[in-house]
């Protein structure tokens, strides 16, 4: 936790993961960031995974740290709670993270109105407001395709969904320096601005930045299944003498000749490369001819035990990880560890009753103070702060909002 973006207010009317994800992002960085949810909590407030005694751990991952109101959004009251939070003034606030539909209460036109100079940050399913979601997206694009064993085939029909919401991760971020940009462009010209962040979009853009979208085109065809091989490089995962597994990797020069050191192969890497007239310099080779190089390596990794690979893989400087369940990585990896090695991670007890291991930014600033990482908040823990501090309301009024159940306190 950093307080680059102090004084910088967030209001965050949002649900699932991109959204909050934004105001995650700029809360890490020090903005204070205010979420506002229905009463009894949004889509997302008991979403899954979740404790024993059904709080979602989801919910207090993603929420920690902002405060917390919680309105009665089907009331025109409770919305127009929810349109002073968003066009409040001030020089440092202004500045709403959303994924309610383009047309509704919370429309940019409608918060424009109160404050022109407000930005609306919209993330969205696709860019012509279709409904989309991450795991829609990914499939629409073809990734799930190309993904899995080479024995599936190729094509649509036996699809390998993945379980990380990547476009809903890459929407949060790209969110969050958008918004600060926008920010940016106002402090210098006073200028408001509705910004739309799609994921559709940003899965079609990341297949062309990546070349995919090239790749296609020119071929004529879609890239095949490979399983676990790494493609357009050398890399797979390795089986230990004990059943763990390892993955290794060389994408660069230098990782290659660490392979080639530490298992001993270079008069066999030599012999391929004359019989061939190719060089395993060139990454591009070490994956056309992996099925010659594979062996070298799966053979003396085959005769190691788990704990034998990583102390020689380590010692040579090969590009390795592990293959581990999260259990295994929670007792083997030192840098899941809450430590003055790692300050990433903080034991925080939250709402859920439960203390376990809470990170806080992932990037490091090595000459800035680091804070440990907030408590989630519980649903409308600060109704009253806010409704105070931010709408000006008296003790009064608040007490009035209450007895209406147009505001509920956590």
């Amino acid at each position: 936790m950093y307080s680059l973006l102090g004084g910088l207010r967030v209001i965050e009317g949002a649900s699932f993961i991109a959204a909050p994800s934004c105001g995650l992002n700029l809360l890490q960085l020090g903005a204070e960031v205010i979420r506002f949810d229905n009463i009894g909590g949004g889509l997302d407030y008991r979403r899954w995974p979740v404790s024993p005694g059904g709080a979602s751990f989801y919910w207090e991952g993603l929420n920690k740290g902002k405060k917390s109101i919680a309105i009665d959004l089907a009331s025109p009251e409770g919305r127009e709670l929810a349109i002073g939070l968003a066009t409040a003034p001030g020089p440092n606030t202004g500045l709403f993270v959303t994924n309610f539909p383009v047309k509704s209460f919370l429309s940019h036109a409608a918060l424009a109105a109160r404050r022109p100079d407000i930005i609306s940050v919209r993330v969205m399913g696709w860019a012509d407001g279709s409904s989309a979601v991450d795991y829609t997206v990914n499939c629409s694009l073809g990734l799930p395709a190309m993904t899995g064993p080479s024995s599936l085939g190729s094509g649509e029909a036996a699809p390998v969904n993945h379980v990380l919401p990547a476009w809903d991760l890459l929407a949060g971020a790209t969110a969050a320096y958008a918004l600060l940009a926008a920010e940016r462009l106002r402090r210098e010209t006073g200028q408001g601005q509705e910004v739309h962040v799609p994921l559709g979009e940003l899965g079609l853009a990341t297949l062309g930045n990546l070349g995919q979208i090239a790749e296609a085109t020119a071929s004529g065809a879609d890239r095949p299944r490979i399983g676990n091989d790494l493609y357009g490089a050398f890399g797979r995962d390795f089986a230990t003498a004990d059943g763990r597994r390892v993955m290794i990797v060389a994408i660069t020069v230098s990782q290659w000749s660490a392979i080639v050191k530490t298992f001993g192969i270079a008069e066999a890497v030599a012999r391929i490369e004359q019989e061939l007239g190719v060089s395993f310099a060139h990454e591009g080779q070490r994956f056309t001819h992996r099925e010659r190089l594979f062996p070298l390596v799966a053979a003396t990794v085959a005769r190691w035990s788990f704990a034998e690979a990583g102390e020689k893989l380590d010692a040579g400087g090969v590009c390795w990880g592990p293959y581990r369940t999260v259990q295994q990585a929670l007792a083997e990896e030192p840098r899941l560890r809450a430590s003055a090695q790692n300050p990433l991670f903080t034991e925080v007890a939250h709402p859920s009753s439960h203390r376990y291991l809470t990170p806080g930014a992932a990037m490091n600033y090595p000459g800035l103070p680091r804070g440990a990482p907030p408590r989630a908040p519980r649903l409308g823990e600060h109704t009253d702060e806010v409704l105070a501090t931010v709408l000006g309301l008296s003790a009064g009024e608040i007490g009035r909002l209450h007895d209406r159940k147009l505001v509920a306190s956590g």
